[in-house]
């Protein structure tokens, strides 16, 4: 059975994506603990909210530093998936630093007034690269959205959503990937993207 730690380090709802991969036969370890993370088989990093205040969480938990070292399989979940990259826009100065693992700045949604901000609902997922993540995820395949904050469109794409414009819903880069979407919350598409991330090699 799959093992796979799930940072519980208060910003992010953990249970909604704890009971998904349970689902799925894993073998769920929350845990803010800077050890565990650092021995997990995998890593899942959720997250909600301000991008300066997770941030700040990691940092004041020791855990900003076992994350940048992870060496295994690394999933980051809506904001988790921003934090992947080096700044955000967010904040009272518009800079918060973020983990670094992925080129480029997250801003925040420049939209036409007929959008609301944050995007939320049901988008598809397009433009599907070749990635063990996205395996048998079909195309225009429907994930479930709530942000307000964008990440940049570049390499590390995966898939895009379309909201006003590109949307990259899924990142990578080397052992690391996001999901700008909950997979805990996107039906089978998401289900078998936690699926995939289980089974991908550590």
């Amino acid at each position: 059975m799959t093992a796979v730690t799930v940072l519980a380090y208060g910003a992010g709802n953990v249970a909604s994506v704890q009971f998904a991969l349970e689902r799925l036969g894993a073998t769920v370890r929350l845990t803010a603990d800077p050890v565990e993370v650092a021995e997990a088989e995998r890593l899942i990093l959720p997250g909600v909210g301000a991008a300066g205040y997770a941030m700040r969480r990691l940092d004041d938990l020791g855990l900003s530093g076992p994350i940048r070292a992870f060496p295994r399989p690394l999933l980051g979940v809506c904001l988790g998936q921003q934090l992947l990259f080096e700044t955000s826009e967010e904040g009272q100065d518009g800079h918060v630093d973020l983990l670094g693992f992925i080129p480029g700045a997250v801003r925040p949604f420049d939209l036409r007034a007929s959008l609301p901000v944050p995007h939320m609902g049901w988008s598809r997922l397009n433009d599907l690269a070749d990635d063990p993540l996205l395996e048998g995820v079909e195309l225009g395949a429907y994930a479930y959205f709530v942000h307000g904050f964008v990440c940049p469109d570049g390499p590390a794409t995966l898939a895009r959503a379309n909201y006003g414009g590109p949307v990259p819903a899924v990142v990578r880069r080397d052992n690391r990937w996001g999901c700008q979407f909950h997979p805990e919350r996107s039906a089978a598409a998401g289900a078998r993207i936690l699926k995939n991330f289980l089974e991908v090699a550590a």
